[in-house]
């Protein structure tokens, strides 16, 4: 099977594992649309902080229990403008890069970065996933074929399900390329597909 290097790949490889645990404290409730200060006993959560560190808290609760997981992360634009920066060279990934990376950090492409951010992440969703579970993965073109070969290795090609293609715009327009961009993409991995 081909395997995806990039420069920090070796630091990243287990990072998951070394991504501390911490403990999710229920801060309010929801019912009716309104805030509560008491606990309503809901299973649901919104989750404010790093999501390395939301998706490791989930574990001891979570862990092989997830049938559905559908993430939508950074497309790697650089579009810093956007509903969230979309730049890997945010200040704080550069940061998490320096720490967990080093020195050789300062020196890795945008795809690079990206990659480093995205592999302990989709290492930690795999280890949520049920047995009978699914991940569906919204990305564009600047990452999709990076991120097919990490999930590939992460899940096994085995378990790759689909590519789905959406179309997201319909009106006719060009890029600076002369060549519309007007579709994005949903890899759909499962965890125990044969």
């Amino acid at each position: 099977m081909p395997t995806l290097n990039w420069i920090g790949k070796d630091k990243v490889i287990n990072h998951h594992n070394e991504v501390p645990y911490r403990m999710l404290d229920r801060k309010y409730s929801y019912a009716n649309g309104k805030k509560l200060s008491e606990n309503n006993s809901s299973d649901n959560m919104i989750i404010h902080g790093d999501n390395l560190e939301a998706l490791k808290a989930l574990l001891p609760k979570y862990e092989g229990k997830v049938k559905c997981i559908y993430i939508d992360p950074p497309y790697n634009t650089g579009n810093e403008g956007w509903v969230y920066n979309d730049n890997v060279n945010d200040p704080k990934i550069r940061k998490w890069l320096g720490e967990v990376v080093g020195k050789e950090g300062e020196d890795l492409s945008r795809h690079d970065k990206w990659l480093c951010m995205m592999y302990p992440r989709l290492r930690l969703l795999y280890k949520l996933l049920s047995d009978d579970g699914v991940i569906f993965i919204s990305i564009d073109s600047n990452e999709i074929f990076y991120l097919k070969l990490m999930c590939d290795e992460i899940f096994g090609a085995n378990c790759f399900i689909n590519n789905v293609s959406w179309q997201r715009t319909y009106s006719m327009r060009n890029d600076s390329k002369g060549i519309p961009s007007e579709v994005e993409y949903i890899l759909v991995y499962s965890k125990g597909y044969n």
